[in-house]
This record gives structure tokens, sequence and C-alpha cells, in this order.
């Protein structure tokens, strides 16, 4: 037998252990590590829901829901108003600290599309002129739910105020003519401009293609050629929609029609058992004092069934949220019958949509595009208050407008709707004339 010196024995053995470690640590440096975690899914938003036309369910006083989407790198404030069917001031109350016209991509927006239809009857047009908005109620037929078809509208600025009362269509007309008032073209001279006493159909006619004609002389429901006037008080007292807007009431609306202008700042209505109030800005002209009577004059504007609802409720209203919504409105419907009701409780619940059109919609996404800020200006430059100190900006009236007087004493009032003027909570006296 021959015997390995010790020595050779160790060498080799460390010579072993050296290659079993050098192949683990070769092993261990080829050994792929785990994949990283797939990254979360982005949140999917919804699509945006219908806002202009809404089935109602008896005794139903709010319609449509509140909804937030998210800016696109052009976007502006008033491209999102035209594509969800709202007019600038709406726009602008729900998103007090947005730059109207810079936003800036990604910036979250209040689409405020929920809507608590005013203190009337459920017939005819019905215009709040304090929420810019008219709603039509189509004849309802038996078997079939009630519908409400709503827009936004431009109406009167301060000097040539929408008259409030009872009137009716008696009148339509596709490509209109416009005659323009005296008193409009003398407005006009004292600004440098000279209008020409009658104006064809055509781009360059403020009634747009389509009018009806009230049974208040010189007042009429109409297109406009300026749709960024929509939504302001941009008129010399005319009801002004989106051309899209127009077309289809106007294939709806029959003559006969009743018409019932009512200004109402803040508006109440019943939602999944609570009672909800929208506040929007008191009109400049409003004769009310709404500082001093707030809650006597918000008291009258809950209807007498509303009221009795509270108390068959057990509920009672918060009257410091009213009086927290009321000093800064949103325009948002919120609970004030609940006790931790608010409008980040509203916000934090709203779905987020899609920031495209809405199905249903009147319009087409192209036409009128694009509205920058350089044309905005020059529709609001074109805008005269008769008093510069008595109108805050974008509550004055654009140039060409076909009102010529306001009715004196042939507007029949709605004692449902409407207190006596000079009455406390009924409106100023509309005999006037300009």
């Amino acid at each position: 037998m021959k015997f390995v010196p010790n020595a050779l024995r160790a060498t080799a053995a460390a010579a072993f252990c050296t290659l079993v470690v050098a192949c683990s640590l070769f092993k261990e440096r080829n050994k792929e590590a785990p994949p990283p975690p797939p990254p979360p899914p982005a949140p999917v938003e919804a699509p945006p829901t219908e806002t202009q036309r809404f089935e109602l369910a008896p005794d139903q006083d709010v319609v449509g829901v509140v909804q937030l989407t998210t800016t696109t790198k052009e976007d502006t404030l008033t491209d999102i108003a035209r594509r969800f069917n709202i007019g600038y001031e709406e726009i602008l109350r729900a998103n007090p600290k947005v730059d109207p016209w810079l936003p800036g991509a990604d910036k979250q927006i209040v689409v405020p599309t929920e809507f608590i239809l005013p203190n009337a009857p459920h017939q005819g047009v019905v215009v709040n002129i304090a929420a810019m908005r008219i709603f039509y109620f189509p004849a309802h037929k038996k078997g079939e739910p009630q519908v409400v078809i709503t827009h936004p509208i431009g109406i009167g600025k301060v000097g040539w105020k929408t008259p409030e009362g009872v009137t009716k269509i008696v009148r339509r007309q596709k490509d209109p003519t416009w005659r323009v008032p005296v008193s409009v073209r003398k407005e006009h001279k004292e600004n440098g401009e000279i209008l020409d006493p009658v104006i064809g159909p055509g781009p360059d006619n403020p009634l747009g293609r389509y009018a009806f004609y009230l049974d208040w002389p010189s007042y009429l429901i109409h297109g406009t050629n300026k749709p960024a006037g929509v939504g302001l008080r941009s008129s010399h007292g005319c009801i002004r929609l989106y051309p899209e807007d127009i077309a289809e009431l106007f294939e709806m609306v029959p003559i006969g029609t009743p018409v019932r202008v009512v200004n109402q700042p803040f508006v109440f209505g019943w939602k999944d058992g609570q009672l909800y109030m929208q506040a929007f800005d008191v009109l400049e002209d409003d004769p009310r004092d709404w500082k001093k009577a707030q809650k006597k004059l918000l008291n009258k504007s809950l209807a007498a069934t509303l009221q009795k609802q509270l108390k068959s409720h057990n509920e009672q209203v918060s009257w410091n949220l009213v009086s927290d919504l009321s000093h800064t409105p949103r325009g948002v419907p919120v609970p004030i019958s609940q006790a931790d009701g608010s409008l980040e409780q509203v916000l934090a619940a709203a779905p987020k949509v899609q920031n495209r059109i809405p199905e249903g919609s009147t319009w087409d996404g192209t036409t009128d595009l694009p509205m920058d800020e350089g044309t905005f200006r020059q529709v609001i430059s074109d805008m005269q208050p008769p008093d510069p100190g008595a109108a805050a900006p974008g509550s004055s009236g654009t140039k060409g407008d076909p009102a010529l007087t306001r009715p004196a004493g042939n507007g029949k009032r709605d004692p449902a709707l409407d207190k006596p003027a000079g009455e406390e909570g009924g409106p100023g006296a509309q005999d006037g004339s300009k």
C-alpha cells in the first residue's frame, strides 16, 4: 500500500473546498433575481353620464349627478363646459381656485351636472335666471315616465334684466331676421359702432339659426352666433342657448307652450331621504335683501310641501351649513338635513369620469372650437353695462340681442311662483323700459 504524505492530503482537501466554494458562488451569481411586482393597475374612469335629458320618478326633485374629470394639457374650462353642456359661470363657480384658461394637465375639475329642479310646475318651459338654466318638461304621456331636458343659458345683463313671470311661445322661426331695436342701435352708436337696422340670416345674426318668439314683445328664446355668451349675463334681456341646444328644442317645443321665468338663487329638493340645497350667486340687481333677511327669505324659498316632509321625517335644517353654502355658492347640491353633510363629502363621493362628450349630447365636439382666451375676451369687451361700477366682471351683456323693452304689464304673473312686485321675497317691477 502506498501512503500519501499528510501535506499532500491537506493540499488536496483545500483545493477541493476551494472548488466547492467557487462553484457555489458561480451559481449564486448566475441565479436570476425575482422580477419586480407589476405596478398597480391605473384607475379606470367611467364614461360620463348624460347631462341633458333625465327621466323623472314621481315627486323627484333632483336629477343628474356631480362628476369629476381630469384636464388634458390643451383643455380650458370653457372647453370642458361646452363638452358637458354647462355654462361659463357654472364651471367657474364649481372650480373657484382653477385658472379658467390655464388649468394645466391632470387637474381635477368638478363638473356640476346635478340639478335641483326649480320650485315651479313641471310643465312646459321653466327658466331659473339665477341658475342661468332652462328646463323643458315635454307633455307627459300616460304610461311613460315624465322627462325633463335642461341646458345652460345666457340672460339679460344688468340694466336689461330678463323679466320674470309667465308667458308663452307664440311663434318660432328658422333662420330669423333681426330688426334691430332703436334703443340697441343707439347704445351701440354711443360705443362707436353702427349697426344696420336689419340683419338677415347668416353668421353675423346674433339670433343664430333658431328663435322662439314670446307673448312678451321683443323677448325671445334663441340661439347665438357667440356661444361664449352662454352662461353669462350677456344679452339685452333675451334668453340665449348654445346653437346645438336651441336646434334640439326647436324641433320639440310646440307653439303655445307656457314659459315660466323665476329667480331662485337657492333651490331645494329631496334625494335619498335627505333635503338638498343648491346655491347660486344672487344676481346683482335682485331687489331682495338676502344679507339682512337671509333665513326668512330662505324659509320662503322652501316649498310648503318640502317643509311638511321635513316634519314628517323628523328632520331639521342645518342653518349653519345653509349659511355657508349661501355665502360661498358652488352650484353643487349638498344635503342640509344631514348632521355631517358637507360639500367635501359630496365631492368625495362623486364619480371620476372620462373627459369626453357624454352620450346623448347635442354637441358634435368640434363646432365653434377653439374657444381661446382672446375670443372670449372679445365677447366680454362687447358687454356694455349701463354703470361700470354696478356690474361685476362677466355680468354685463354682449352686443346684438333683439330685446327692445321690458313687458309693460303684459306679462301675467303666476301667484304660485312669485309675490307681487315690491313685496319682500317677490321680484322687482318689470314695467321699466330702455
